[in-house]
C-alpha cells in the first residue's frame, strides 16, 4: 500500500472516530483502537488497552447536551492528529463545558494503538467546577484529585459492566 492510501486511510479512520464519538457510539470508537491502545488525557491519565474503550463507554453513556466538532484532520503513514471541541454538561455540577483539545495518534495495522488528548486542565476544571476550579484548578493537589475522582468512577463503570 502506498504511503498517500495509508495517509488518507489513516485520515478516514480519525474522522470515523469523531463521528462515531458525536453519535454517542462508543462501541465504533473503541473498534477504531488496537486491543492493545494506549490513551492518555489530562483527567484520565494512561489509559491501556480495554481502559480506554471503558472510558469512552462511561463518558458516552453519561453525556449531557453533548456535541463535538472537529477539524485540522492530518494524517501520514506512522502518524496523525486532529483538534476537536467537545461541549457538555459535567454531570457532577451541572455546568457546562467547552473543551478544547489537540490530538495526536499513533497507528499500527490500519487501527489506532496511541491516542493523546493535550488540553488545559485548569481551563477545563474552571468550567467543571466552577469558582473552586478557577481559584485552584492550578495546583496539583487538585489536578490529582481531579485525576482520582476520573480513576474511581471508571473503576466503577467497569464494576458494574
Amino acid at each position: 500500500m502506498s504511503e498517500i492510501d495509508q495517509s488518507e486511510q489513516h485520515s478516514a479512520l480519525i474522522t470515523r472516530f469523531y463521528e462515531a464519538f458525536n453519535r454517542l457510539d462508543a462501541e465504533a470508537m473503541a473498534a477504531c483502537y488496537t486491543d492493545d491502545v494506549v490513551f492518555s488525557d489530562p483527567v484520565f491519565g494512561q489509559l491501556n488497552g480495554q481502559q480506554a474503550g471503558d472510558m469512552w463507554r462511561m463518558l458516552t453513556s453519561r453525556a449531557r447536551d453533548f456535541s463535538v466538532r472537529f477539524d485540522n484532520v492530518r494524517a501520514d503513514e506512522r502518524t496523525g492528529a486532529a483538534h476537536w471541541v467537545a461541549t457538555y454538561l459535567f454531570s457532577q455540577t451541572g455546568r457546562t463545558v467547552i473543551n478544547d483539545i489537540q490530538a495526536s495518534f499513533v497507528f499500527r495495522d490500519g487501527r489506532m494503538c496511541e491516542h493523546h488528548d493535550h488540553f488545559d486542565l485548569w481551563r477545563w476544571s474552571s468550567q467543571a467546577l466552577g469558582a473552586k476550579g478557577a481559584l485552584l484548578g492550578w495546583a496539583p493537589f487538585v489536578q490529582n484529585a481531579i485525576r482520582a475522582q476520573a480513576q474511581k468512577g471508571l473503576k466503577a463503570f467497569q464494576a458494574g459492566r
